[in-house]
Order: structure tokens, then sequence, then C-alpha cells
């Protein structure tokens, strides 16, 4: 009997040795772009939340998010970022994404972007930018459609100001020049700006006070063949926004993304930081898909047919 026993047992550790170790080999590609709206992909690495999950993860950098939509589409990259407006246009143009995790959140009590003009510039509500030139980083897109909630909720016809686009590095110059009135401008950029610029707005705000600005996305084939893939990236990014959500670990978060993005430490830990959306949530998605709906003119849709179940 303890031979038979000792037979058996040899038997059940061969098998286990020779079983595929699914939990610890997952391999995934993640596309995004280099800024801390994106940071939870660094943190997360970084830290071994990743690993804590079985995943190992390859990141990619990604230039902006019609390049990053396309290459999640044609399976060049399993994973990608984007922004709600660049997903819900997919949505009705019958290319299909879905959300698998929240990624930067926008709330007004640490607003990441504003609307600015020069110093001694004679403008100074939303009435005043008729017939002026804001800058903005991209046409058609949330940079456009906040500015343009954000006057008509505040006394002003958006219709009336002319929308032009222009790189966030760029933005400073043309105000300083004259070439354009005022300027939509996000975080690292604001932060170097705040001195030389008046803040007469945090656009974002008209949208709502607090909603999901982007998020995590794949095709909804890829999610349901990887399921479980889904569900543990969704667990880490929830621990990397909780844990990066804390004031107390803001400094090591801004290590580990000057790290990666190679932005300057200094301006990191100057620019407000972004806050990370801690649950995939349809009423956080909702005011992004219902701006873009008004702006963009088609109807709105539930946000729950975004996210991934």
């Amino acid at each position: 009997m303890r031979s038979a026993f000792i037979a058996i047992l040899s038997l059940v550790l061969l098998v286990g040795s020779t079983a595929p170790a699914r939990s610890q080999n997952a391999k995934i590609s993640i596309l995004l772009p280099p800024v801390d709206s994106a940071g939870e992909i660094y943190f997360a690495q970084d830290l071994g939340f990743f690993a804590k999950q079985g995943l190992d993860v390859e990141m990619e950098p990604g230039s902006n998010g019609s390049a990053i939509a396309a290459a999640v589409s044609s399976d060049a990259v399993d994973i990608g970022y984007s922004d709600l407006v660049t997903l819900a246009k997919g949505y009705l143009k019958g290319i299909p994404f879905v959300a698998i995790a929240p990624a930067a959140i926008w709330t007004s009590a640490a607003p990441t972007a504003a609307l600015v003009v020069p110093v001694n510039s004679p403008i100074h509500s939303a009435k005043d930018l008729a017939g002026k030139v804001i800058a903005i980083p991209g046409l058609a897109t949330l940079a456009e459609y906040s500015p343009r909630a954000w006057i008509d909720q505040n006394g002003g016809d958006s219709t009336t100001a002319k929308f032009t686009e222009l790189n966030y590095s760029a933005m400073p110059a043309a105000l300083d020049a004259g070439r354009i009135d005022a300027a939509y401008i996000s975080e690292p950029y604001l932060a170097v700006v705040k001195k030389t610029t008046r803040i007469i707005g945090y656009s974002h705000d008209a949208i709502a006070k607090q909603f999901l600005q982007s998020a995590w996305f794949t095709t909804p084939q890829w999610a349901k063949d990887h399921a479980d893939v889904v569900r543990r990236f969704a667990a880490a990014m929830r621990e990397t926004a909780i844990w990066a959500n804390q004031k107390s670990n803001q400094q090591k978060s801004a290590e580990i993304l000057s790290k990666y993005t190679k932005i300057d430490l200094a301006t990191i830990t100057a620019m407000e930081r972004t806050r990370y959306g801690e649950t995939l949530s349809a009423a956080l998605i909702q005011p992004a898909i219902d701006v873009t709906a008004k702006y963009g003119k088609f109807e709105p849709f539930p946000a729950d047919r975004l996210i991934f179940h």
C-alpha cells in the first residue's frame, strides 16, 4: 500500500508540474500616450500590481487617440488608452470598442485643464469670447466640446467663437503674440503657463463636476476571448487607482511617471495630478457621451453599451 500511495503522489505531482501556469503567463500589449492621465500603466508595472495579477505587460508609446484606436482594431496591440469621445464616435460608426477599466477621471476638486487668457486680456467671461479665437489641441474632441459647453452655460454663444487646432507647446507663444485670444490647456502645460496667463474657467465643469474622461479599451472579441485576463487587468487598474489617488503616494508616482515619460520631475511635482477612476461606471461615462452627442450632432446612447460585461 505504501508503494501504491507513493506512485499516486508522484503522478499528482507530475500532473501539477506540467499543467499550464495560466495565471502567471498572460502576456498583453498596451498602447498608451506618455502622460499622467495614462500613468496607471507605469505605476502598475513599477509597483508590481501587474505581476501580482499574473500579467506580463509590454508597454508601447502611442501618439494620439486615432492611432491607438487603429492599432487596437487591427489587433496590432491588445489594449489601448482612449478618451471617451473616441470610443463614443467609434460605436456610432460601427467600430466596436469596449471599455474594460477606467482611466482618468475629471473632478472639480482637482482640475487638470482650464481655459486661459493672457494676464492683461480684456476677456473675463464667456460672453467676452464672442468672435474670439480659442486654441485647442484637437477639433471635435473633448477639448473642443467642453469649452463650447462652458461658453453656452455661462451666457455666451459658442457658435460665435472660432476654434483652431494648435499643439499645447505652441499655445503660450501664440497667446503672447496675440495670434489667439484664449486657449484650452491641460497638464503638464497648465502648470507651466499659470504665471503668464489667467484662468477664466474650468470648462470640464460644464460637462459634470465629476465624470470619466478616458478608459482602457479593447475590441469585444478580444475581451470575450480573454475574459479572465480582462478581469485581472481591471483588478490591477483598480489597485493602482486606489494607490495613485492617495496624496501620500504622489511623490512616488511623480518619480515613476518621470522615469517612463521623461517629463521633468519638477514639472510633475508642480502640476495638478490626475485622479483615476476606481470603478467602471456607466453613470460616470454618460456625461462624456452626452456632450459629444450635443456638439457632435448625434443622438446620445446609454453608456452601458461601451462597457464590457
